[in-house]
Formats: structure tokens, sequence, C-alpha cells
């Protein structure tokens, strides 16, 4: 039996189809993760406030000349973060600022057409299978909604404080990383449609590692967005002790829970052991089905974070050593993705043999 027979009636494809698909979103996920450093980059910089207009199209071409950097210049002037923080800020330092937003926010132009020009080409030669179809235009419209959510984020910035929320900053960070998965993982698919198995399903214990490394990554994206790494640069204790004493619950556990900084550290820092568990359980339930690359993968990726983690909070939040924490992160999400759709796919060969 060909893979035509196995891929719903009326849409005609060939071997190479689902893989040529397959590799394109690969390719595109790269590219999310890329965004996800620059995303790292443009927040350790503070330069996320540098551009106070959202223009899609008009805002992708920089200022090009002088009279066009006074201007951008100017608007940055009306905002809290330059009348508060950055005041007498000079115009070679707002170009600094200025390039990582706009790099940021050009990668993420790319990342659309990248995803759509290619979506609308295959859709045209008919060569998607149909049950694709709505997950890959879910995923255009996750994209868009992204970039409405990276707006709505830099929007909370300009008027009375002088930062982003660090809510919808990780609301920002977490859709993103979402959106890499599914990326992954509709690739993943394609590439077993090639050989006539079944779409992956989503096993019970990767909902329970999926859950736990959800939590690890909002606590994180909480901590570099009240720049909470910055409370203590000592480990494993905090400030020389187990429970740290700037730990303030007046305002009601609530919000303690979303807001204090020393409580988010400290979170984040236990939170990931418990993590640590449970990816070396799936690991080798992952390295049980065969998949031997694929458990390593998410061994050596763990290990990396873990050390970077530690290293940044001990160097005082060292710029290169936070990047790197930030890209090893999307890479452990990579690697995990991977590892739930190789035990997701054994579920459906074994049945298949029952």
């Amino acid at each position: 039996m060909n893979i035509s027979a196995n891929i719903e009636s009326g849409v005609r494809t060939n071997l190479k189809q689902p893989i040529a698909i397959a590799n394109w979103l690969f390719t595109v996920a790269a590219l999310v993760f890329l965004m996800v450093v620059v995303g790292g980059i443009t927040r350790l910089t503070e330069s996320g406030l540098s551009i106070t207009e959202w223009k899609p199209i008009a805002g992708a071409l920089p200022p090009l000349n002088e009279a066009d950097w006074a201007s951008e210049f100017e608007k940055y002037k009306q905002i809290p973060e330059y009348q508060l923080i950055n005041k007498g800020m000079a115009m070679d330092d707002f170009k600094f600022i200025y390039f990582w937003e706009w790099a940021h926010r050009q990668l993420a132009r790319f990342i659309g057409l990248a995803f759509a020009i290619p979506l609308l080409w295959f859709w045209i030669k008919n060569s998607i299978p149909r049950s694709y179809k709505p997950r890959l235009l879910a995923l255009l419209a996750l994209g868009a909604l992204q970039a409405t959510i990276g707006w709505w984020m830099v929007a909370s910035g300009l008027s009375e404080r002088t930062d982003v929320s660090h809510y919808r900053l990780a609301i920002h960070l977490l859709t993103a990383l979402f959106i890499m998965a599914g990326l992954i993982w509709t690739a993943l698919d394609l590439r077993s449609l090639q050989h006539n198995h079944k779409p992956a399903a989503l096993m019970h214990l990767s909902k329970i590692v999926g859950a736990i490394l959800f939590i690890q990554l909002l606590l994180g994206a909480y901590v570099a967005g009240l720049r909470a790494g910055y409370v203590a640069s000592d480990w494993p204790l905090m400030n020389d002790k187990f429970i740290p004493d700037g730990i303030d619950s007046s305002n009601g556990a609530l919000s303690m829970l979303g807001n204090d900084p020393f409580w988010l550290h400290f979170a984040h820092r236990w939170w990931a052991w418990i993590l640590v568990a449970t990816l070396v359980i799936l690991a080798r339930r992952v390295k049980a089905v065969g998949a031997h690359h694929i458990s390593i993968a998410i061994y050596a990726v763990l290990s990396i974070q873990i050390l970077l983690g530690i290293a940044t909070v001990m160097s005082g939040m060292n710029f290169t050593l936070a990047v790197l924490h930030q890209a090893v992160g999307a890479l452990v999400v990579a690697s995990v993705t991977w590892g739930f759709h190789c035990i997701g796919t054994n579920q459906h060969e074994k049945i298949a043999k029952l």
C-alpha cells in the first residue's frame, strides 16, 4: 500500500510532499527559536520600549536619515522609561536599543512570510493532506495572534510603567514556545505519514511532564520580567539562607505568587529539580521505545540548562550566560516535544500490532 492510499480522497500527493512540508516546518521552527533568542537579547538590553508605535508594514524600514532618527528619539523621550531612567541618553545609545527592537520585529515579519508564502504554495499545489490543513491554519492564526500579543506587551510600558508587564511578557514568550512546539510536532507527524503511521498521541506521561515544564517556563518568564535574577547571586542558598528573607506576603499569597521577586526566584530554582526528575523519567521512556538519540538530546540540554541557570545566578546575571539560558530553555522545549512525539508514535505502533 502506498502513502496516497492513507490520505483522504481527492488530495493528490507523492512520497516527497509530506517530507517537503515537514522540512519547511522544521525551518520555521528554527526561525522561531532564533526569535526567542533575539527576544531575550532585546529584553536584557532593555530595548523593548525604544519603538513606541506599531506599524506592521511601514515599520519594516528603520530610520533612514538624521531627521528620522530625531523623530523616533523624540517619541521615546515622551515615555516614562526615558523620563525616569534614561533621561539624558545619547543618540548613539538610543540607536543601539532601537536596533534590537527593530531586529526583533523584523524577524517576526520574516517568520510570518516564511510561513504564509510556502503555505499558500503548498495549498495551491494541493500538496497538503486534508487533515493537516486546519492545523496549519491554526499555526498561522497563532502567529498573527503572537504579533498582537507582542504589541500588547510593549503597550503596557508606554504610559505609566517604566517596563513591560511581566504577565504580558510571560504570555508572549510562552506563546512563542508553544508555536515552536506545534511546528515541530506537526513536522514529525508529517514525517510519520511518510511511513504510513498515524499522527502521534499525547500520552499521559507527556501531559504531566508538559504541565511541570509549563510551570517552570512561566516562573522563568516572571523572573525575567521582574529582574528577579538579581535578588541573589549565591547558590544553592539565597543570600546565605535556604528561604530568603525578602519574600513579602503582606499583600496576600496570590499577589506574592505572581509578583514577589524573592519568591519567584526561589520557586524557579527549586521547581527546576521537580522538572529534572520528570524529564529523566521521560528520557528513559524515550530510550525504551528505541529513540536513543532523542533521549540523549533531552539529557544533554537538561544538563546544560541546569549549569547555565546556576552560572547565570552566580555571575550576577552575566549577559551572555543569561541569553544562553533562554536559548537552551527553548531547546529543552524542542527536545521534550520530540520525546513526547516518540512515545506517542510508539503507542500507535503497539496498538496496530494487536
